[in-house]
């Protein structure tokens, strides 16, 4: 399965392409976008390519995944949206990820709803979960924002994270 396209006032979640690895190349190497994702640390353009590519082998092996987010007015990529639940993984994770000059303007909201209702709407989705780690303050104001609670702290990948569970309807 591709990733179905949806929009929102302001963006477009879509499939990633190859032509978006510049963009996604430029906020893996942030050390600020990166600190609280993964292991926390930026990566190379070397590891950036394999998360496109996992991203859209995600779709076709789960049936959901991550979107590329584009900013409509521009056409520009700004980050990713979507769900991930790669084998291992503590559950179907609802997650963001915006480029530092796109921060604060209510983007990773609109992208993460947008998500979120496709997910539960179109691709059947029950549980998800969003794992955040403690010192995020603002995917935590986030989640909360999507109606998330936490429901504790997990040991995930090599430091604590909260999990953060987005009931079902």
């Amino acid at each position: 399965m591709i990733a179905i396209a949806i929009g929102t006032p302001r963006l477009r979640l879509r499939s990633f392409r190859q032509d978006d690895l510049d963009a996604y190349a430029a906020m893996s190497a942030d050390a600020e976008v990166m600190q609280s994702i993964g292991s926390g640390g930026p990566v190379g353009r070397d590891i950036a390519w394999r998360g496109m590519a996992m991203f859209l082998g995600h779709w076709a092996l789960r049936g959901h995944g991550m979107w590329a987010v584009e900013r409509r007015s521009d056409g520009r990529l700004i980050g990713r949206a979507g769900f991930h639940e790669p084998e291992g993984w503590p559950g179907c994770e609802l997650g963001w990820l915006l480029a530092r000059d796109a921060w604060g303007q209510g983007y990773a909201f609109e992208a993460a709803a947008a998500a979120l209702a496709c997910g539960r709407n179109e691709l059947g989705l029950g549980e998800v979960i969003s794992l955040i780690r403690p010192e995020n303050a603002r995917s935590i104001a986030l989640a909360r924002r999507l109606g998330a609670e936490d429901s504790g702290a997990i040991d995930f990948l090599g430091g604590t994270a909260l999990r953060f569970v987005h009931a079902a309807p």
